[in-house]
């Protein structure tokens, strides 16, 4: 698997909720309130505003349009000179899963939130800016645009098996917002995300990811990405935010953390040994050092949690 790959793997949505608007007319909804995890949304019919707090201008949303956001208050309306009504105080049909708001039906809105277990949050830290517009025309939007089609019709329709079906054409849907974010900008600050887009260190990224367990050295990186040992590190720390060998510890303490609650009745030396510890208080130093707390006691709280 490539690093993109692995990473989503990683960040296994713990929860998927998806739901669509139906209004028309003069509408706006204002949703106040900061929220963790990231909220996607589409528009299946019509068109509108959406505002973001923070972001200096408006973006105007046509007909096939996406926008993805990460946690800041936001709203959305047909007219900007609107005031908004609180969007908690509009009922949503349990059933379908559609709120309807107001007597029109000319606009129809589809969306959902995905939130993402605790320890792996860290890997989204900078990688998004606070909203990323798609619009409807551009190139590489046909995948977005065939999900969005596919989920407003299982809201609509609600046939067998259409929570499950919405759930997954959610997360699809945001992989492929975050493929177009990558090729459009690559990443606005540092993160995994930009190093991905830069041809070296993606190479690296790549071998680091289909080795964790080998014991890698700046000498050997710099070799993958044809550089010298101190140009490669200082280059690997301002596109990916960390040095290339704190990042293989942060990956390698948060597969050995899947591991844990994964997979029943695996040893911790075995675990250690699948990402490059020979011996288990060598292991269990370094993923306090990364967690936070010792692996036994990850795996009681995150057990004990689900």
């Amino acid at each position: 698997m490539d690093p993109l790959s692995d990473i989503l793997a990683l960040l296994q949505p713990k929860s998927v909720d998806t739901y669509g608007v139906v209004s028309g007319g003069e509408w706006a909804l204002d949703f106040p309130r900061v929220y963790e995890g990231i909220k996607f949304g589409a528009v299946a019919r019509g068109g509108g505003w959406l505002r973001v707090s923070g972001e200096p201008h408006p973006f105007r949303l046509e007909k096939g349009d996406c926008y993805l956001l990460t946690g800041q208050p936001y709203w959305l309306g047909s007219d900007l000179t609107l005031e908004g009504e609180d969007a908690r105080t509009v009922f949503v049909d349990l059933k379908t899963r559609v709120a309807r708001y107001g007597p029109h039906e000319d606009v129809f809105l589809v969306g959902g939130r995905l939130t993402f277990d605790e320890s792996h949050k860290v890997l989204l830290t900078g990688v998004l800016p606070p909203v990323m517009h798609i619009p409807a025309g551009a190139d590489e939007a046909a995948t977005l645009r065939w999900t969005l089609n596919q989920l407003a019709k299982e809201l609509s329709d609600m046939r067998p098996g259409s929570s499950l079906v919405s759930e997954h054409l959610g997360h699809i849907l945001f992989v492929n917002a975050l493929r177009l974010h990558m090729a459009r900008e690559g990443g606005s600050s540092p993160g995994w995300l930009k190093g991905l887009n830069d041809p070296r260190i993606g190479r690296v990224l790549r071998v680091l990811h289909a080795e964790p367990a080998k014991r890698w050295t700046l000498e050997m990186l710099g070799k993958e990405a044809g550089m010298s040992r101190t140009a490669f590190a200082l280059r690997f720390k301002t596109l990916v935010g960390w040095p290339p060998l704190d990042y293989l510890l942060r990956w390698r303490m948060r597969l050995a953390a899947r591991a844990l609650v994964s997979v029943d009745r695996a040893r911790l030396s075995e675990i250690a040994l699948s990402v490059g510890y020979d011996s288990e208080s060598a292991f269990s130093a370094a993923f306090k050092r990364a967690m936070g707390c010792a692996p036994k006691h990850y795996q009681t709280r995150i057990r004990r949690r689900v």
